[in-house]
């Protein structure tokens, strides 16, 4: 492993990339106000602060996706300016975005090799074979078991996100932009990531690191910037800097965090009742009861399925078998719509994908989830009502966008994140299941979804909260289900569940087949 890069060392070193005042805007939003960056060969620059504060824009302009207002980017001591993602990969720098940008029907090969396809002799044909060979070569010294002729949409979010980083080191990067590349990883493939990144260090290149996640900062950066609404804040050594300190600078405020749980009030009857669902591999014979006023936290490893349980009972995934009660009478759930007209909500993991109307506005994508009472003689829409439902949950939720009328596309992750809360509470739906609600959200707006979730818990609110953070489990359930390999493995009470035995649950049916 190579050493860490101390400040010393990098006053003394010619920047790999160098940022000076540089300044973005976009209708209505000031991004980014002249800011300063810079990354050395072989340090990893750990890029902070919460959403909205510019880090993607920054790291879009440095890949050509966005073309800057002013200010100036050096590229080894040379000035340069990047028009597209294409001249900027041409130059050595590579880019994971923190929202999956692959392609569904396209195989993982097809997907890292899109554009520079090897061909036959007569450079005509797709070669197939050299195609895969490359591929599997890149994922062989990841450690990545995937077969690079599989199509891509078959794949779980963290195999996606896996095929994304190879994508990227496919490029034979000199700088390595990774946007989130943690967010759908477990324990075990976060290891293999940070594997890989030491080993690119070794190499000289240089890594801008953007995570939420704190814990991660002390094991894999060198220097970490803080930017605060769009404008540079400071950069500090990581080792002379302590977590609350950056997440001072990042916030600008004292962070009014949740107290740790407290089961202070008394659930109520039944509102949802699971008996024996079967569901494709990973969902096999679950049954579980979820009452009023409760949070009740599914947890277990990538790939447990918990996602699936919570898509099968919305209705998204074909059931086999199994029964479902909502308040107590038995409900026929085929298909999304049925699971809303029986008041239950489902935020997806996958926001992008599955949660927004990327293409609309953020008052479109609000109320979308009840459009028809905001419509007249069912066909003309009733704009001041929207717009004024809109603004209260834009002030509710303390959505950052300058109007109601801004595409959700130009927003950050993690207010892209409080539209799809917004919408299922337009519906009003007495059942909610959150799927990684925090996941790409930085602590300020953590906090304010855990506070969320509790306000909705008091109004008599049923949550299932799916996370892949222990921490977050253990803070904001009332009860505790683990799941492993498609089967629940056991439960507990908020008062009984520590880290350990949960992780001993979520490995309990890998452990029996060890023995």
């Amino acid at each position: 492993m190579s050493p860490a890069i101390s400040l010393r060392d990098c006053h003394a070193m010619t920047p790999l990339i160098s940022v000076n005042r540089l300044s973005k805007s976009f209708p209505g939003v000031r991004a980014l106000h002249e800011v300063q960056f810079e990354l050395m060969a072989g340090e990893v620059h750990a890029l902070m602060g919460e959403n909205g504060a510019g880090k993607s824009t920054l790291m879009k302009i440095l890949a050509g996706v966005y073309t800057r207002d002013s200010g100036e980017i050096l590229y080894d001591g040379k000035p340069v300016d990047f028009t597209s993602p294409r001249e900027a990969q041409a130059l050595g720098i590579g880019i994971i975005h923190q929202e999956l940008q692959l392609m569904n029907h396209l195989t993982v090969a097809q997907n890292m090799f899109i554009g520079r396809e090897p061909r036959g002799r007569l450079g005509l044909f797709l070669d197939e074979d050299k195609l895969n060979a490359q591929a599997r070569d890149i994922l062989a010294r990841m450690h990545v078991n995937l077969d690079p002729r599989t199509v891509v949409g078959s794949l779980t979010v963290a195999s996606q996100q896996m095929v994304e980083i190879a994508k990227a080191l496919s490029f034979d990067s000199r700088v390595l932009i990774m946007d989130e590349p943690t967010s759908a990883l477990n324990d075990a493939e976060i290891a293999e990531l940070f594997r890989i990144i030491r080993q690119l260090k070794e190499r000289r290149v240089g890594i801008i690191y953007i995570s939420h996640k704190m814990d991660e900062l002390k094991q894999i950066s060198d220097r970490v910037t803080v930017l605060r609404d769009g404008e540079y804040v400071a950069t500090v050594g990581t080792a002379e800097s302590s977590v609350p300190a950056i997440i001072g600078m990042m916030v600008g405020r004292k962070l009014a965090d949740v107290e740790p749980h407290q089961n202070t009030h008394t659930a109520g009857g039944v509102a949802l009742e699971v008996k024996n669902l079967n569901a494709g591999p990973l969902v096999r014979n679950v049954s579980f009861t979820l009452r009023k006023g409760e949070i009740l936290g599914f947890a277990g490893l990538m790939g447990a399925g918990r996602t699936e349980v919570a898509r099968a009972v919305f209705g998204a995934d074909p059931i086999e078998s199994g029964e479902i009660f909502v308040k107590g009478a038995r409900a026929q759930i085929k298909r999304p719509s049925d699971a809303v007209a029986h008041s239950i909500g489902y935020l997806s993991e996958d926001r992008k994908r599955f949660g927004l109307a990327t293409g609309m506005d953020v008052e479109s994508n609000i109320v979308m989830s009840d459009l028809g009472k905001f419509l007249s003689l069912n066909i003309f829409l009733r704009r001041m009502q929207i717009r004024k439902r809109a603004s209260h949950f834009i002030n509710l939720l303390a959505i950052r966008t300058p109007s109601p009328t801004q595409p959700v596309r130009l927003l950050s992750g993690g207010n892209q994140q409080k539209i799809v809360i917004a919408k299922w509470l337009e519906r009003d739906c007495d059942v909610l299941f959150f799927d990684e609600p925090t996941r790409g959200i930085d602590v300020g707006a953590k906090s304010e979804i855990y506070k969320l979730l509790r306000a909705l818990a008091a109004q008599g609110k049923a949550i299932v909260m799916i996370s892949s953070e222990l921490p977050e489990i253990l803070r904001m359930s009332d009860r505790i289900v683990v799941m492993c390999e498609g089967r629940i493995t056991g439960e507990l009470s908020a008062g009984d569940a520590t880290q350990e035995r949960i992780m001993h649950l979520a490995t309990q049916r890998e452990t029996l087949k060890a023995a």
